[in-house]
C-alpha cells in the first residue's frame, strides 16, 4: 500500500540546512493501524506531510497503491490527495458555517459526486460515527469529541485508500480520546489502512504497530498486541 525507500528531507535555514529525515525506509500493508511516535523535532510531522502530499521528498521514493508520488504540481497533488487519502487533524478543521452533514459531504463535492449522492453518503457516514441526529448542527453546537467524529466521517466519506490522523486525540480529554480510538479501531477492523501520529503512549498502544522516530531516523518499528479502546469507554 505505502512504500518509502531511502527518504531524505532537508529545509534551508538561512545559510544552513536542517536535515529532518535521514534515509527513512517504511512500508505499510493494506489494513494496518500504525502509530508514528517521536518527540518534537523527530521528523514525524514531516513524514506525515510527505505521506499526505503536502510536502515533497528531496531524495528517495514514495509509492502509494502502486502509484509513484513524485514531481506533482499542486493540481495533481490535490487530485491524488482526494483520490487516495483522508485526513484527520488535532484541531478538527471543520468549516464553522456549514452543518455536520455539509462538512462530511465536502470531499465528495471536489470529487464531483452528484448532490443527492453526497447527501446520502454524508448521512451514512455520520450514522457510522453515531451522529446522524446531529447532521444539521453547526460545529459550534458540538462537543470536541463530536467534532472529531464529524472529521473522521468526512475523512471516510471519500472512501480513501489510507487515513492519515495527526494527533487526533490531542485536543480531547482521556475518556473522549478513548471513544475516538474505539471508533478508529472499528474503522480499521473493516479493513481500512490508518496511520496515526501521536506522542501519547496509551493511544499508540491501541494501534497494531508502533514506529518510533528520533532525529530523523526510525529507531524502532514493532508490531504489538493491540489494546482495545472499548475496555475504557
Amino acid at each position: 500500500m505505502i512504500q518509502i525507500k531511502d527518504l531524505h528531507k532537508s529545509y534551508k535555514m538561512g545559510k544552513n540546512s536542517l536535515h529532518v529525515l535521514k534515509g527513512i525506509n517504511f512500508n505499510v500493508e493494506e489494513g494496518e493501524l500504525v502509530a508514528i511516535m517521536g518527540s518534537s523535532g523527530s521528523g514525524k510531522s514531516t513524514l506525515l506531510n510527505i505521506l499526505g502530499m503536502l510536502d515533497e521528498l528531496d531524495e528517495g521514493s514514495y509509492t502509494l497503491d502502486g502509484v509513484p508520488i513524485k514531481n506533482l504540481n499542486e493540481t495533481k497533488a490535490a487530485q491524488y490527495r482526494n483520490k487516495f487519502l483522508g485526513f484527520v487533524f488535532q484541531s478538527f478543521n471543520l468549516i464553522n458555517y456549514k452543518s455536520a452533514a455539509e462538512n462530511v459531504a465536502l470531499p465528495l463535492y471536489y470529487q464531483k459526486v452528484p448532490r443527492k449522492e453526497r447527501q446520502e453518503k454524508a448521512l451514512k457516514y455520520l450514522a457510522q460515527v453515531g451522529l446522524k441526529e446531529w447532521a444539521n448542527h453547526l460545529p459550534s453546537e458540538l462537543s470536541g469529541g463530536q467534532k472529531q467524529r464529524v472529521a473522521i466521517a468526512r475523512a471516510m466519506a471519500a472512501e480513501p485508500k489510507v487515513l492519515l490522523a495527526d494527533e487526533p486525540t490531542g485536543a480531547l480529554d482521556s475518556t473522549t480520546s478513548y471513544e475516538v480510538m474505539d471508533l478508529i479501531q472499528k474503522i480499521n477492523d473493516q479493513g481500512n489502512t490508518i496511520l496515526i501520529v501521536t506522542h501519547e503512549p496509551d493511544i499508540a498502544d491501541m494501534c497494531k504497530r508502533i514506529v518510533h522516530l528520533k532525529d530523523g531516523v526510525i529507531i524502532e518499528d514493532k508490531k504489538i498486541e493491540q489494546v482495545r479502546a472499548a475496555k475504557y469507554v
